[in-house]
């Protein structure tokens, strides 16, 4: 007797291998809705310009915090900038924090549903900030807007990565993705100045909250219903809590530093509790966990690791550079708060030049020199800031910086996000994504706070200021030296010239560990 015929219609021979535990219908019904490269192209696009839209929106809350932060302090009560710098630090620090919870999040219950909570938790806090009615709790309600930007950013960033399959498409889609952060933290700064200097501070969050709400509302609305890849795992709750108790104190540790002093006891003792959580995130995780957050076999990937330290370390770099030049302009130079903005704008202009032209170099360099071009810019611009004189034109040296400076995020996050994708699997772009967006968003925080520890023990004691400045970027000039000899050494991977889904694209983490028959 012949062998039947699958319900697909297809004969013996084409049979699709699947897992013992599995029907072929139950397969076709969990990879189908995934394949969203079938989309016609113009839905396509709506995706792409609506999910780096909400990357943008998102990343202007740290623009408009890093230009606005002195001024909304002062009219706070708070006068000192160490303590006005929590404004722009707050935010990024619950991002950093929670990114990785976000993307587990995304791949257990979808990431189209967790792009919409983390919209709907992000508008709530922005426009709560509004209306707060001391500097501290200003600074709660931020980062609790950044727990919203944390779970939004690695699920627009795997929805990016499931509906672009590699290949052109995908690599315009993260050039642009990767330019909004750039530019979205410049236009943040430029209209963020504009409305506290002419408005109460308040119109400010209101804004961004009714502009976030319209672009995350079009981003759910266009995008496809994803089916989650991990939806029959559970939420690893130890192994979140010490992942999320470890970048969370950490980062506190090293941003409030520079206000209380080192000399300060709990800022010690916490510090060693968030190692503490590190080690065990990473001895539950390797050894204990079911279903952990991070899966250990994402860094067999070639130079993932790697490529996570040069991202971390050139975003440490990025922040201290946009921070100080924000400040100097600001405490030295005496520039008004739209003056200061427009002062950043040259970011804008190369940055969405830069997406493109990463997009562009992908298929045609190696990653690592790509992302090394990225990180001498940052470098070159940290040099030419830090070597300016206190009182000098703007057209000097800030704005060639400002125009350098514009290509080094582009070139390293486009790259990276590009080469991390395509690098996985497409069980998971959700975790890659997750790991990319950790490194950066940590990295603006961080970076602020290791700066801020060096201008406080070299501006001898508050008297040279300038001085102070100087230590700060210097420390940031280090670390993009460092971030390129990690990258010409240990980072190796081949022109990623691949267009489509590869053979084991669609596997999904169940069907590795199980034994297949075909059906």
């Amino acid at each position: 007797m012949d062998a039947p015929a699958t319900h697909s219609g297809q004969p013996p021979s084409e049979a699709r291998t699947l897992p013992p535990s599995r029907t072929q219908e139950e397969d076709t019904t969990e990879l189908r809705p995934l394949e969203h490269h079938e989309l016609p192209v113009n839905r396509k696009l709506v995706i792409m310009a609506s999910v780096v839209g909400t990357q943008f929106i998102q990343i202007m809350s740290f623009g408009t915090g890093v230009n606005t932060s002195l001024s909304i302090a002062m009219q706070l009560g708070v006068p000192s900038p160490a303590s006005a710098a929590w404004i722009a630090a707050s935010y990024p620090l619950m991002q950093g924090a929670l990114i990785l919870l976000g993307g587990r999040l995304g791949a257990i219950y979808g990431h189209k549903n967790m792009l919409f909570i983390g919209g709907l938790i992000w508008v709530a806090f922005t426009l709560g900030s509004a209306f707060a009615p001391s500097f501290i709790v200003l600074c709660i309600l931020r980062g609790l807007s950044g727990v919203g930007g944390g779970i939004m950013v690695p699920n627009c960033i795997a929805l990016l990565g499931i509906t672009f399959p590699p290949g052109r498409m995908r690599n315009l889609a993260f050039g642009l993705f990767g330019s909004s952060a750039p530019v979205g933290a410049a236009v943040g700064g430029l209209l963020g100045g504009v409305i506290v200097q002419f408005a109460h501070w308040k119109w400010a969050f209101i804004a961004m909250a009714i502009v976030g709400a319209v672009v995350f509302g079009i981003a759910f609305l266009s995008t496809p219903r994803d089916q989650p890849v991990d939806e029959n795992d559970s939420l690893d709750l130890v192994g979140s809590y010490l992942g999320v108790g470890s970048l969370f104190l950490f980062n506190f540790v090293w941003n409030q530093a520079p206000a209380l002093g080192w000399s300060t006891v709990y800022v010690y003792v916490l510090l060693i509790v968030s190692l503490l959580h590190a080690v065990g995130f990473i001895v539950w995780s390797r050894s204990y966990a079911r279903n952990p957050i991070i899966p250990f076999t994402i860094w067999t990937r070639p130079s993932f690791g790697p490529l996570l330290v040069v991202v971390f370390l050139t975003f440490m770099a990025f922040s201290i550079f946009y921070w100080y030049l924000t400040i100097w302009q600001l405490n030295i130079r005496n520039y008004s708060l739209t003056a200061t903005g427009a002062s950043i704008a040259p970011i804008i202009v190369v940055g969405g030049i830069m997406a493109i032209i990463g997009a562009w170099l992908v298929p045609r360099l190696r990653a690592q020199y790509i992302m090394g071009l990225g990180a001498s810019a940052v470098l070159c611009a940290l040099i030419i800031i830090g070597t300016m004189p206190a009182k000098e034109v703007y057209w000097a040296q800030a704005f060639p910086a400002m125009f350098i400076v514009g290509a080094g995020p582009d070139l390293i996050i486009t790259a990276a996000q590009v080469i991390a994708s395509n690098s996985v699997r497409r069980h998971e772009q959700g975790t890659a994504g997750s790991l990319i967006g950790v490194v950066q968003t940590y990295g603006l925080s961080t970076g602020l706070g290791f700066a801020g520890t060096v201008e406080l023990y070299v501006n001898d004691g508050g008297k040279n200021i300038v001085k102070g400045y100087r230590g700060a970027l210097f420390l940031g000039v280090g670390f993009c030296v460092l971030a390129l000899v990690i990258d010409l050494l240990c980072v190796r991977m081949p022109v990623d010239t691949q267009e489509g889904w590869g053979e084991g694209d669609l596997e999904k983490r169940g069907e590795e560990k199980d034994r297949p028959v075909t059906v």
